[in-house]
């Protein structure tokens, strides 16, 4: 009782303490907003899935948007030869679609059968480059001899599937090479190697397309150099390849015209540079977000070749710096990711193929891009992906097929893959019959985060 002598409080009101106050914290400093984004940029980069991802994204978006550009680059030359205007976009989508089967079709196989299929591809295309020799049979384009008519208004560039069948059989035979130990010997480093590649180009050369062997080329040099290659055995190779292209250019004046119009202003005698410099006109027409789709002035005529191998001039004065410089960004992209597939990978006959294709497109791009800009000889190849061009697109779109099975098949990419497919069990208990019965769940993968509570909360 309070107030009572033997109260402990003798009378007074308890006291009551007063709560513990939180101890005041530090304003967090303010995080530089640039650090920010370069560590959310690098943990995105640092992602199992980002090469899947770039690959497929990348190369969707380059197919996709050079068959925006074929169409409007190739409307007038159509028109000129008394064919409908779009024409020449049938033919590419048509491709294109073929095209993406044999990308799903590479997608799906599994390693073993890819390394099967390298020996049937390079006799196969081996024995079409030799058929275009054969007179009445093959056909000559623009002074090349290195196509076969398959029927009607439809051609075969034989020497198109060489390039996927150097990288294919190449890195198989460096796979098993490595697997029994023999590539520290330069003998079996080169042989049989470097004697199929010059097979290959002299069938090319024969033909006089010296574009294609050059891309050729740098895909045998691509695939020795990730075979560890020593440096004075890479420099031998690359001086007698260099020594042999020098005569090559040398007794053609054809070729030796081509070498002078690197940098050129001016048409020059007998216009001679007039397909660089009309390219050059169309890239500096464009501005920083070009004419508008379809608004090139320089397809009417002035440009030859303005959906093939000029197309991103068009690209240029359609688009202006904006398209070009997003053109670029997709072609890096491309080439970042199959870098990253061929150095995270443990199998060696996968790190020479991604090797080898990255090689092939990333090479194929900057000689055509090198001769659109005006710092490199036109050399008459397409931009992969993108130009028009059947025999070109379908190999090209089988390699990425390749290189989007490989990272997939990546360890961490796999199981990054498998937890995003919901897995369907079984329906939980119900618990009640009629409409006593719980709404219906599913078992999946994905992780469920309980509600957060206080401490206090009940």
């Amino acid at each position: 009782m309070p107030g009572s002598p033997g109260s402990r409080t003798g009378g007074r009101p308890p006291v009551r303490r007063a709560a513990a106050r939180p101890a005041a914290r530090r304003p967090a400093a303010p995080e530089n907003p640039v650090r920010a984004l370069y560590t959310r940029l690098r943990r995105a980069w640092d992602r199992p899935l980002t090469a899947y991802y770039l690959i497929a994204g990348g190369s969707a978006l380059i197919t996709v948007l050079g068959l925006v550009m074929v169409y409007s680059a190739s409307q007038i030359t159509a028109l000129q030869l008394s064919l409908p205007g779009s024409y020449f976009f049938r033919k590419q989508f048509l491709a294109a679609v073929i095209g993406t089967v044999l990308l799903l079709a590479a997608m799906r196989m599994p390693v073993k059968l890819h390394r099967a299929l390298a020996y049937p591809i390079l006799a196969g295309a081996v024995f079409l480059m030799a058929l275009v020799q054969v007179p009445g049979i093959g056909m000559s384009v623009n002074g090349n001899q290195n196509w076969i008519s398959v029927g009607g208004p439809f051609q075969l560039q034989p020497s198109e599937f060489g390039k996927l069948a150097l990288v294919l059989w190449g890195a198989d035979l460096l796979a098993r090479k490595q697997d029994k130990r023999l590539l520290t010997q330069w003998k079996h480093m080169l042989v049989p190697l470097v004697p199929v590649a010059f097979l290959l180009l002299g069938l090319i050369m024969l033909g006089g397309d010296m574009g294609t062997a050059i891309i050729l080329t740098a895909i045998a040099f691509g695939l020795l150099w990730l075979a560890g290659a020593p440096t004075r055995m890479f420099a031998g190779v690359l001086s007698v390849a260099a020594l042999l292209g020098v005569i090559l250019i040398k007794t053609n004046p054809n070729r030796m015209a081509r070498l002078a119009c690197i940098g050129a202003t001016d048409p020059g005698p007998g216009d001679s540079c007039w397909q660089a410099v009309h390219g050059i006109y169309a890239l500096a027409s464009g501005g920083l977000f070009g004419s508008g789709l379809g608004a090139s002035v320089e397809k009417w005529g002035q440009l030859p070749e303005a959906h093939t191998d000029f197309i991103f001039a068009v690209t240029g004065e359609e688009l202006g710096l904006a398209g070009t410089l997003s053109v670029l960004a997709l072609f890096a992209a491309l080439g970042y990711a199959g870098i990253r597939v061929a150095g995270r990978t443990e199998d060696p006959f996968v790190r020479y193929a991604a090797g080898g294709v990255t090689t092939w497109i990333t090479a194929q791009a900057v000689i055509n891009i090198g001769a659109v800009l005006g710092l490199l000889p036109i050399a008459g190849v397409p931009l992969p992906l993108f130009s028009y061009g059947g025999s070109a697109l379908l190999p090209t779109m089988f390699a990425i097929g390749l290189l989007i099975a490989f990272a997939r098949d990546e360890p961490a990419a796999r199981a990054a893959l498998a937890m995003r497919q919901p897995r369907f069990g079984r329906k939980r208990g119900t618990g009640g019959t009629g409409s006593e019965r719980r709404p219906r769940s599913w078992n999946t993968m994905r992780r469920r985060a309980s509600a957060a509570r206080s401490s206090g909360e009940r």
